[in-house]
């Protein structure tokens, strides 16, 4: 392999690394830290430079140059630990690794999808999470345990207003009802409009802790949204919740 190769290998490489965690780090907390990390590293490199060729500080550069590395990769694993599962679960679902994916059962996404524009008529807010690849078991045994079809009718009736499970999420897992009544994490993201309540506060939380899809239906407005990968589409009609779903959720 000529020099120009391996040049030309070791800048793509470095690439895609910088590509898929700029883009993840995008609308995150850890897009100021990158910043600062990045001028944190110009800087040591400055003095490690300076250090051994001008001033003669041979133990500090030493220093520098064999524990630095080593205390700054750790800081950064515990840090961008949100960060990096999310470059991971991104790289897992892309078409270039996702070698076999089915579609989720086309009357489960229908039950949903049908239960949330009632809901979203009468103005009863709801969330609903559906499991991916990342296991959502936490979540699931801190709920109400369950192991029921999915039918509008028990959606709509989980989330009637007054009822005991109405104001946590559902979590469904292999197109079943897994739990009911479910808490999930907030986001952390502080981009987040502060006019977003906490239903979809936790959908996007849930969403940046794993890959699961969710959905809101607003109490105040009855408008419908969903959530994946951290990120929410608001304002959606049943036609584009289904291809919401259907372009994002692949079974097991």
């Amino acid at each position: 392999m000529t020099d120009k190769i391996k040049v030309a290998v070791e800048v793509g490489i470095i690439f895609v690394f910088f590509y898929y965690l700029l883009r993840s780090l995008k609308g995150t907390r850890g897009a100021g830290i990158f910043k600062g990390v990045i001028f944190i590293s110009g800087i040591t490199i400055l003095l490690i430079g300076v250090g051994a060729d001008y001033l003669g500080l041979v133990n500090i550069s030493f220093v520098l140059q064999k524990w630095l590395p080593l205390i700054f990769v750790s800081l950064l694993i515990i840090v961008f630990q949100p960060e990096l599962r999310r470059v991971l679960m991104d790289l897992g679902q892309s078409r270039w690794v996702r070698f076999v994916s089915t579609s989720a059962g086309a009357e489960m996404i229908d039950e949903v999808t049908s239960a949330v524009v009632n809901l979203a008529g009468r103005k009863h807010g709801a969330l609903i999470a559906l499991e991916k690849e990342i296991g959502l078991k936490p979540y699931i045994e801190g709920g109400t345990q369950m192991d029921s079809q999915v039918t509008k009718e028990l959606i709509e009736t989980i989330f009637y207003p007054g009822s005991e499970l109405h104001d946590g999420g559902i979590v469904i897992k292999d197109e079943r009802i897994t739990a009911a009544g479910c808490v999930f994490p907030l986001t952390e993201n502080p981009n987040i409009p502060k006019s977003l309540g906490t239903r979809h506060r936790a959908a996007i939380g849930l969403t940046e802790e794993s890959d699961a899809i969710t959905i809101v239906v607003s109490e105040e407005t009855g408008k419908i949204s969903a959530a994946i990968h951290g990120q929410i589409e608001s304002d959606l009609d049943k036609e584009k919740l289904v291809k919401f779903i259907k372009d994002n959720y692949h079974s097991r």
